[in-house]
């Protein structure tokens, strides 16, 4: 099936006052969502947790990429001014492809924090967890082989840790002993930091911060991202004039009654959440 024609960016209106579009496979995202609005309180913002297709980390790159594509253009139709893709997942699968499908519009993507761990470690041995798509991916790969040098990088394809996000476990017996077959292998290596290459796991960075012991950071990229995003909108004009605080609307492609108790959780806002399904012609696209 031919795909639908992108919208052409001559004919977007890409205005300050508009706002910055957020999307992840599901609630994960949040965590960047968080650090865009304390660096930028007055941008709104609208994300879109793709639940109906969550993990991403287990799917093929044909359908990452076709999601991917979809949630940026819907998000794009409802006049975000720039699309944060707030999934490592995504960001290793399919953006070069959503910027392909989206010339012209500031995309902004993740990538596992190798650089600023290689730089902490002091015993030579970094840990990063991460899907099995992103463990796979080239990207990873490319970040270790251009920044680790003589520093061991033992890298973790983590099961389940996503779920329990999803379902709002973030601490107790049921998350040590999913972390445990993870994190002992790193442990018993010697590993000094941990690079969380998922941004659902932050969520559970409080646990595993006590598994592994002090004096071991454990670090994502969430920050930096943020930065990163605001680098991007000053370049293109387009930060935002207004001092007020932000508006955040919250969207999914999963049941709104099932995820929204949880996102009000992870975000600690009482923010509705609404269902919105992207374009089924889109959908078809790999």
């Amino acid at each position: 099936m031919s795909c639908p024609a992108s919208i052409s960016p001559a004919t977007r209106t890409m205005t300050s006052n508009q706002p910055i579009g957020v999307f992840d496979s599901g609630l994960g995202g949040l965590s960047v969502l968080r650090d865009i609005r304390a660096l930028m309180p007055s941008e709104d913002v609208r994300y879109y947790a793709d639940n109906a297709y969550c993990p991403y980390g287990l799917r093929s790159p044909a359908e990452i990429q076709a999601r991917s594509i979809a949630v940026a253009g819907l998000l794009l139709d409802q006049g975000a001014k720039a699309i944060v893709v707030a999934c490592n997942t995504a960001s290793a699968m399919a953006i070069n492809e959503v910027r392909a499908r989206y010339p012209g519009v500031p995309i902004v993507g993740l990538e596992p924090a190798v650089k600023p761990a290689v730089k902490l470690t002091k015993s030579g041995r970094v840990g990063v967890l991460a899907t099995p798509r992103t463990v796979a991916g080239e990207r990873l790969r490319w970040l270790i082989e251009t920044y680790a040098g003589d520093v061991q990088v033992h890298t973790v394809a983590a099961a389940g840790l996503v779920e329990l996000v999803e379902s709002g476990t973030l601490s107790g017996s049921e998350v040590v002993a999913t972390l445990r077959p993870m994190l002992d292998p790193m442990i018993d290596a010697g590993v000094d930091v941990v690079v969380l290459g998922c941004t659902h796991y932050p969520y559970l960075r409080a646990e595993i911060e006590v598994y592994m012991g002090p004096g071991v950071p454990v670090i994502d990229s969430g920050v930096a991202i943020a930065r990163r995003v605001r680098d991007v909108l000053a370049s293109h004009g387009l930060l935002t004039a207004s001092t007020g605080e932000g508006a955040l609307s919250l969207m999914t492609s999963g049941e709104a009654a099932i995820v929204e108790p949880v996102a009000q959780f992870l975000i600690g806002e009482d923010v509705p959440v609404t269902t919105v399904q992207t374009s089924h012609a889109i959908l078809d696209c790999a």
